[in-house]
């Protein structure tokens, strides 16, 4: 493992982060039991990093204690083999593109967006989910990425409203494209109020990059689209 020099974020190769992770890629399988399989896994790494921030905190709260560098960096160690902790650490800006836990943090999205109730019990973490959708927010994704993103954008505009969905906004506007539209306009014309809803905002800011993506804005919007 080595620290990239102008981020600071440590840098892992693929391969590490399937050793330590692979198993995640079963929380968004459609076989219940590769689900339950993977749950049990997120259970136990779970349990880990609560039993290593125990004794962090013990060695914390002695007066003097040599072995607090290590009880922190055990902590540390533990989140690696967790979610969402292992997405903590992670580039800024361009460097999301190449990072090797983009693949892990793509899965925790599609997880929520497809398992809300599973990702509810097991993981929930609303702050880690905004930072990660606007991370995933760029233009410079390869094809096979923005074609994941296009997804799960089509997948949070038909369902209820969940906490931060509203991100999901910029995350339309950096994959914009004729298929994106078309599955929003599809959306929009459907019998599912939801989507009526939430598609027909997506596609209206669309059209208006200079508008902001606020509550205030979007209040508006539905207020206008309900009168019509």
């Amino acid at each position: 493992m080595k620290r990239d020099v102008d981020t600071g974020v440590s840098v892992e190769g693929a391969d590490v982060w399937h050793e330590r992770l692979g198993w995640a890629f079963g929380l968004t399988a459609s076989d219940p039991a590769e689900r339950a399989a993977a749950l049990v896994r997120l259970t136990d790494a779970e349990r880990n990093v609560q039993d290593a921030l125990d004794r962090y905190n013990r060695a914390w709260r002695r007066r003097y204690a040599p072995g607090r560098q290590a009880a922190h960096r055990n902590y540390e160690k533990a989140l690696r083999y967790s979610l969402p902790g292992a997405l903590w650490d992670r580039p800024a800006g361009p460097g999301i593109s190449t990072w090797p836990g983009l693949p892990y943090a793509l899965c925790f999205l599609e997880w929520e967006a497809g398992y809300p109730r599973e990702w509810t019990r097991y993981a929930k973490s609303w702050g880690t989910k905004e930072d990660l959708i606007r991370y995933m927010a760029a233009v410079h994704h390869d094809e096979a990425v923005r074609n994941r993103l296009v997804e799960l954008v089509e997948t949070v505009v038909q369902r209820p409203y969940r906490c931060k969905d509203r991100e999901y906004v910029r995350v339309a506007r950096a994959v914009d494209s004729e298929d994106l539209r078309g599955r929003l306009e599809k959306a929009a014309r459907s019998d599912n109020p939801w989507a009526q809803r939430h598609a027909g905002y997506v596609l209206w800011i669309l059209d208006r990059p200079e508008v902001p993506n606020t509550r205030h804005v979007w209040r508006t919007w539905l207020a206008a689209a309900s009168g019509e």
